[in-house]
């Protein structure tokens, strides 16, 4: 598989994630005029595990390092399995609560509170596990004034903004935030902590991605399920209104924004291993 070794590409590469992770939800608000929110994630959802799968047969598969990507699948440990799995299922149920949030506040509101809030303990709870490796007057002086930034976007809601709909919008965002902050902590925590040589029964930064973006589609039965039947705005939507009324345009405008975001994650997750797992998700 290919191993990426050098800081700067690693750096390159989470400028790349913060593009594609700070963008894709501009797909969803595309397709939001025509298209519900919950039939438009199904897309993104298969977006998602086409690139990783992708991914994995292209650069996951090439090259004398590690482990090519079906080897390594079939080789892994059960606990490898279940903290990839858990990690797209937190991710997944932070990501509807985000795009429920979008639905109702904007996504110039939903975006800056929920990701911000996401940034300040993702950064904290992926910083824990290696302390030593990171300046940390540097990293959180940098999530310090994200804070910041989130406060004063908040308050500057809270003067254009009245009513339910304004609390609703903020409440989810703050939710969405706080699961977000969880879910890259344990998709780290199924790779080997060498990639050039895979630690037995560990994942390469391929195959987790892959198992993750399994995670989101499993747990989609369940959350995004609940979001049909029950959704934060507009009418019920069913899985008959998805074959018969989506159009080609509405389903690939799902699949691009679940490409985008995937393509983040995977360069993200690659970069980890060289820039440290909190610089990473933090830049990105």
């Amino acid at each position: 598989m290919y191993v990426l070794n050098s800081y700067p590409i690693a750096v390159l590469f989470c400028v790349v994630t913060m593009l594609c992770w700070g963008s894709w939800a501009n797909t969803q608000k595309l397709a939001s005029k025509k298209w519900s929110f919950p039939l438009f994630y199904w897309d993104y959802t298969f977006g998602i595990i086409l690139l990783s799968l992708i991914f994995g047969l292209t650069l996951g598969s090439i090259g004398s390092s590690g482990q090519s990507f079906f080897t390594n699948l079939l080789n892994a440990a059960p606990k490898a399995f279940l903290f990839a799995l858990l990690g797209g299922v937190i991710f997944n149920i932070a990501n509807l609560l985000l795009v429920a949030a979008i639905e109702i506040a904007g996504m110039a509101i939903a975006f800056p509170i929920g990701i911000g809030l996401a940034l300040v303990l993702g950064v904290f709870n992926n910083y824990l596990p290696n302390p030593s490796d990171y300046n940390t007057l540097f990293l959180f002086s940098g999530v310090g004034l994200v804070m910041l930034a989130i406060i004063i976007n908040a308050l500057a809601y809270k003067k254009v903004s009245h009513g339910s709909k304004s609390t609703k919008g903020i409440l989810l965002s703050l939710v969405a935030g706080l699961l977000m902050s969880f879910f890259y902590r344990f998709v780290a925590k199924s790779m080997s902590p060498d990639l050039a040589i895979i630690q037995e029964g560990t994942f390469t930064p391929y195959t987790a991605v892959f198992v993750f973006s399994i995670g989101i589609l499993l747990s989609n039965f369940v959350f995004n399920f609940y979001f049909m039947r029950k959704p934060v705005a507009g009418t019920p939507v069913n899985f008959k209104i998805y074959f018969s009324k989506g159009t080609p345009k509405l389903h690939l405008i799902g699949v691009f924004g679940g490409l985008i975001w995937s393509l983040g994650m995977t360069l993200n997750i690659m970069a980890g291993d060289v820039a440290g797992y909190a610089i990473s998700y933090g830049l990105g």
